[in-house]
């Protein structure tokens, strides 16, 4: 569109060349040209500059009594623009003067009138056209503006909506990274309160193990010494057997060597929940995959059905750089589903490889497998088909922002043959 004041958008009014009959109507020479004819003229023309007669009244003059003819010009803002012509009797010529010069005045006053006035008109209709238009491109740029906000408005509506999902998504990762901080320091509080007692226990088993090998010793001897004196011997032999002496003699070493395996034990399970927890190192390190998992299942020993069955095919990984208690919490949430989803008969198989630069981990349970109408779904938070007060279905979509925080993908997968795989790939980083 050219600018308003280009040449393509001048118009000019004021100036513009006008002819006889664009300024004078008929309805308004008639009457005149009848009124001079009453004066005694016997015919008025009125023509324009090129000779073409515009309005005519009267008969021509008897030829007994001799035709004169007188001629005004008519002007329109002082060029000529034609005529007025006068017919009578050449006796009159006087009367004939005068009539012209007052038709011709007259018609001059009324054409520079409808001058002004057509004028004064075009004028008024082209500023109100032109004001019009302006107000169209006025309204139409308004228009054009309203929608640009209105998209802008969309979208901003869209990116506000998006940053208010991810701030929530970061509120639920913050929520469980501290849930995770507080099991990590309650679980390192446990264990430090359960090494103690362990401590001692085991070293006063081993000097408890010392002194009754002593003791046992000692009443080996006593009997052999006893079996040369016969009185003695028998009292002595009666009072063994009444308490059962041979048989404490040969439970005792088996009770003490029961007593250090659970002592044992209860510091491999500290050890593994310290290890679970990661409470002792730094929020990023080298983690071993293999043993995460398998300090995870450790800890989820008691979650299994009675009848489980767990396949563990490991294979050898580099190390990655990361949180390792987040990832054991997103293992474990893998690993709790398919307890749930197969409580009574679970077979569970874990596979790790390297392949590709990332470290693969895949899930594949034989449960009911998932839905396909909510199979993309299961990650979104708070989503879950439990019943009410059985979960708040965050386990997976904690396990996403999980994975994903650390650069990898997670996807879940339904065999024809039933059940659900979830595949993890993460990749490794430079260090």
């Amino acid at each position: 569109m050219p600018p308003q004041d280009s040449p393509e958008n001048i118009r000019y009014i004021v100036g513009t060349e006008r002819r006889l009959e664009d300024v004078l109507r008929a309805e308004d020479v008639a009457p005149l040209l009848r009124e001079a004819l009453r004066t005694g003229v016997h015919r008025v023309i009125v023509g324009d500059d090129a000779g073409k007669t515009l309005w005519t009244s009267g008969d021509g003059v008897p030829a007994t009594m001799g035709e004169a003819t007188e001629n005004c010009p008519l002007r329109l803002e002082g060029e000529p623009v034609g005529t007025v012509k006068v017919f009578g009797n050449s006796e009159k010529r006087d009367l004939l003067k005068a009539v012209a010069s007052l038709l011709s005045g007259t018609l001059n006053i009324l054409a520079a009138t409808n001058l002004k006035r057509m004028l004064t008109t075009e004028l008024h209709t082209t500023v109100v056209s032109q004001s019009y238009e302006d107000l169209l491109i006025a309204h139409r740029e308004l228009k054009a503006s309203e929608t640009r906000y209105r998209e802008l408005a969309e979208t901003l509506e869209k990116k506000v909506d998006e940053r208010t999902a991810e701030l929530k998504r970061a509120y639920n990762r913050l929520l469980q990274s501290e849930k995770m901080a507080a099991v990590g320091q309650l679980a390192a509080g446990v264990a430090h309160e359960i090494n103690n007692p362990v401590g001692f226990v085991t070293s006063n088993l081993q000097t408890l193990r010392k002194y009754v090998s002593r003791f046992t010793e000692m009443l080996a001897v006593s009997r052999e010494i006893l079996n040369g004196q016969p009185p003695a011997s028998e009292t002595f032999n009666r009072k063994w057997r009444e308490l059962k002496l041979d048989f404490v003699t040969g439970d005792v070493e088996e009770l003490l060597r029961q007593s250090l395996e659970g002592t044992e034990r209860v510091k491999r399970i500290v050890a593994d929940l310290k290890g679970f927890s990661h409470i002792d190192e730094s929020e990023l390190s080298p983690l071993n995959i293999n043993r995460e998992l398998e300090r995870t299942l450790k800890i989820m020993a008691r979650a299994f059905p009675g009848e489980s069955e767990i396949i563990k095919d490991f294979h050898p990984l580099p190390n990655l750089i990361g949180n390792g208690s987040l990832l054991c919490q997103a293992f474990m949430n893998i690993i709790l589903n398919a307890v749930q989803a197969q409580p009574q008969t679970l077979q569970l198989t874990i596979e790790t490889r390297y392949q590709d630069g990332q470290v693969r981990i895949t899930f594949s349970d034989n449960g009911p497998g998932i839905p396909t109408e909510i199979r993309n779904r299961i990650f979104e938070p708070f989503f879950t088909t439990r019943d009410v007060g059985q979960g708040t279905g965050m386990g997976l979509a904690v396990t996403y922002d999980i994975v994903t925080s650390m650069g990898g993908t997670i996807d879940v997968t339904c065999p024809e043959a039933g059940g659900a795989v979830f595949s993890i790939a993460l990749p490794l980083q430079e260090h």
